[in-house]
């Protein structure tokens, strides 16, 4: 009997084709539509979100032709996983303007080409390079704003040409010299191969990212001359399309081109890779997109070894469980007061419940802001990091989102009576600013994001406090901090100070409760401040939304 490789399997993988209804999306209600895309973009991006519990990926991608209109990408490490995330997006309104045309089940894996090691004695008996390459292919990241080309194949068993009647050394040297041929694309390709024997109609699923779409095409062609392939291949439909964030639904919805905004991916010091951030002597995986540039291991598709019987020789956040609905930011006042439910959303319906507060807060003579014209939007992490340790890795961010015309600034500020500091990034729009926050998110010792904490947040956005007056700023601020402590409901007030610039506040408070906090802007000590402060800052306070 012909010797099989063995195999090491890691994340399982779906892909799910879907097509729009248009003719529905045309004819429901402006509210329907809104409904659907509030809770698809909510969806997705919970689903991307796991990735920084190293837990899994996902992505959307739009997909041109006939033969859908999105893709969504998920490796889980468990096929459960993939069900559960099936049966949430059936949950969404934006589900029943989807047909699904196809789908693709598989499991990436490695076999035992790439190593008797590795096999044999362990993960531990082979060297840290390639280790990391397996744990790569294992566990694969998904290259942000790029290109995709999905197909399935297998090999062929036919009666002239049958790979699985070729010895295991035949095989070995026909995925080597297949290899040779990925290996020019190292940089420019990455490849991720996932065994579909048992799952799906073919025998692996292929996927292919690269920045330049010709690049996938030259690969695939070359590939084709190679006898692995004009021999032994058969391959099902291709599917090409181009990644986007979530966020974008709307605008793809709309029939506008979309990614619509890009941040270049930085490393871990903030330095811009270009358009992928990938690349390397070798196949290297420099960076994931993510800002992490540890390095999986080889990209492109080649990158070293064979790979056995593959087809190719070769490259927080949320829970599966949650909610689908409601993913809206809270807002902001011009009084300096961002009022949030803790999770990004009110019960029933944001904007209703910010105006309400908006409208509160005008009646108290606390909020001057407008809705429009002067607002910005703001991401706001949390880090246990040491000051100096965190400013280091921000400037290094802040640097590349300086390019952009819509970044505002990005600091890191200091609490006075807790032991973490925030680091705020501003931006005109709402989109930029959920970008920067996946790029903020990988900084080190993040332990929460604003907006997403228990309870009811409050925060003043920015107190630009007269130099005269700065002592006598914080001196008041401890005073009022004294009331805080005694009112029911209040958690945890502090007075955050941007390392740079002494002058430069923001108040982070937690409550109970909505009416916790309301209670205490009713308050007459509360109005003499507010009346106060107009008197010491050198201007007003911006009006924030959080992203």
């Amino acid at each position: 009997m012909v010797e099989a490789p063995q195999t090491a399997e890691g994340w399982f993988s779906l892909h799910d084709f879907r097509s729009i209804d248009w003719d529905a999306w045309r004819d429901a209600p402006e509210s329907e539509r809104q409904r659907a895309i509030e809770e698809g973009a909510s969806f997705l991006k919970r689903r991307e979100l796991v990735a920084d519990a190293d837990d899994g990926e996902s992505a959307l991608f739009s997909v041109l032709g006939h033969k859908a209109d999105l893709l969504f990408i998920h490796f889980r490490p468990s096929l459960d996983d993939l069900s559960a995330i099936e049966r949430r997006f059936e949950d969404t309104a934006l589900a029943e303007f989807t047909e699904r045309e196809t789908s693709y089940v598989s499991v990436t894996e490695v076999s035992g080409y790439v190593s008797d090691d590795y096999f044999e004695e362990g993960a531990d008996a082979v060297d840290e390079g390639l280790r990391r390459y397996i744990e790569g292919k294992l566990k694969p990241e998904i290259p942000d704003d790029e290109y995709v080309s999905f197909y399935p194949m297998s090999k062929r068993r036919g009666e002239e040409h049958n790979w699985y009647d070729l010895d295991f050394e035949e095989r070995a040297d026909l995925m080597a010299g297949h290899g040779e041929v990925g290996k020019e694309y190292a940089g420019k390709i990455k490849q991720v191969i996932a065994s579909s024997v048992g799952f799906d109609d073919h025998e692996w699923g292929v996927t292919l990212f690269g920045a330049d779409p010709t690049d996938i095409k030259d690969i695939v062609y070359e590939m084709r001359f190679d006898p692995a392939s004009s021999r032994y291949g058969e391959f099902g439909d291709f599917y090409v399309g181009r990644r986007f964030p979530p966020r974008d639904l709307n605008a793809f919805l709309a029939g506008e081109a979309v990614p619509t905004e890009r941040i270049p991916e930085a490393d871990s010091a903030g330095h811009p890779h270009g358009e992928s951030g990938h690349g390397g002597e070798g196949g290297h995986h420099a960076d994931d997109g993510h800002g992490r540039g540890e390095g999986r291991g080889h990209s492109g598709a080649g990158g070293g070894s064979a790979h056995g019987d593959h087809p190719h020789g070769d490259e927080a956040a949320g829970s599966e469980g949650d909610h689908p609905h409601g993913e809206g930011g809270g807002h902001g006042d011009e009084g300096g007061h961002h009022a949030d439910d803790g999770h990004g959303h009110g019960d029933e319906g944001d904007d209703g419940d910010d105006a309400d507060i908006r409208g509160e807060l005008a009646d108290l003579d606390i909020y001057a802001g407008q809705p429009h014209g002067e607002d910005v939007y703001a991401t706001v992490l949390y880090s246990e990091a040491g000051v100096d340790e965190l400013f280091d890795e921000v400037e290094g961010l802040r640097g590349n989102f300086d390019h952009y015309g819509t970044h505002v600034k990005t600091a890191v500020y200091e609490g006075r009576h807790t032991d973490r500091a925030a680091v705020v990034s501003i931006w005109d729009t709402a989109s930029a600013a959920e970008t920067a926050g996946g790029f903020l998110s990988e900084l080190p010792d993040i332990v929460a994001r604003a907006g997403e904490e228990s309870g009811f947040g409050t925060m003043g956005m920015f107190y630009m406090v007269k130099a005269d007056y700065q002592t006598e700023f914080v001196d008041t601020f401890d005073d009022v901090g004294d009331l805080l402590a005694e009112m029911d409901g209040h958690v945890e007030t502090d007075l955050m100070v941007n390392v740079e610039d002494e002058n430069d506040m923001f108040i982070a408070s937690q409550w109970n409760a909505k009416e916790d906090a309301m209670e205490f802007f009713r308050s007459d000590e509360f109005s003499e401040t507010v009346q106060w402060g107009r008197d010491v800052l050198a201007d007003r306070p911006r009006h924030v939304f959080l992203a």
